[in-house]
């Protein structure tokens, strides 16, 4: 059943992603030149609608927090981070983004998928002689969540409650999103 609500919520989300424009790589870029911030404006309200109902389903009960996962942060995400912003930013896709173009039919996205698999590969092969190295030193301890909301990891800010910050930074994504001209 896991797998059918998986599927479910991927043609959702792909829908989504192709009703507000996102297959098309050059509203990506012109989102990244802040010259187009439709798209900016609906992945903001996206952001804040969805952690703040997830934060307070959370809080009172319906979903539970034993589901989440915590990763650990190191220093290799950060440097990932970047890799992928730069291929974001030079080929207006990214992984979502462009399975929903190549499912629209792109034959550019193809490309870009195509480069994905054969990062992952190259990655995959290099694994072993590189997870000694500095790309594994753990941030912060590794595990740790930004407040308070688990016994099992570290908070950050162990004086504010998860929840409250969750449904704060929510609310600041959508009030962003709200004010945010849609071209500049």
């Amino acid at each position: 059943m896991t797998i059918v609500l998986a599927i479910i919520l991927g043609i959702f989300f792909g829908f989504a992603l192709q009703r507000v424009g996102a297959t098309n790589p050059q509203n990506i870029i012109n989102m990244l030149r802040l010259t187009d911030l439709h798209l900016m404006k609906a992945i903001f309200f996206a952001i804040g609608i969805s952690s703040t109902l997830l934060f307070l389903l959370m809080a009172i009960g319906i979903i539970d927090a034993g589901h989440l996962s915590v990763k650990s942060s190191y220093i290799g995400v950060i440097v990932g981070g970047v890799l992928l912003g730069l291929g974001f930013a030079v080929a207006g896709y990214c992984p979502g983004t462009s399975l929903t173009a190549l499912a629209d039919g792109r034959k550019d996205a193809l490309f870009f998928v195509g480069g994905g698999l054969l990062g992952a590969l190259l990655y995959t092969l290099v694994y072993g002689s590189i997870k000694g190295s500095w790309l594994f030193d753990k941030i912060a301890g590794g595990k740790v969540m930004l407040a308070t909301g688990s016994d099992k990891f570290q908070a950050l800010l162990p004086v504010i409650p998860g929840t409250l910050l969750a449904a704060t930074i929510g609310i600041l994504f959508m009030l962003i999103a709200w004010k945010l001209p849609d071209k500049i």
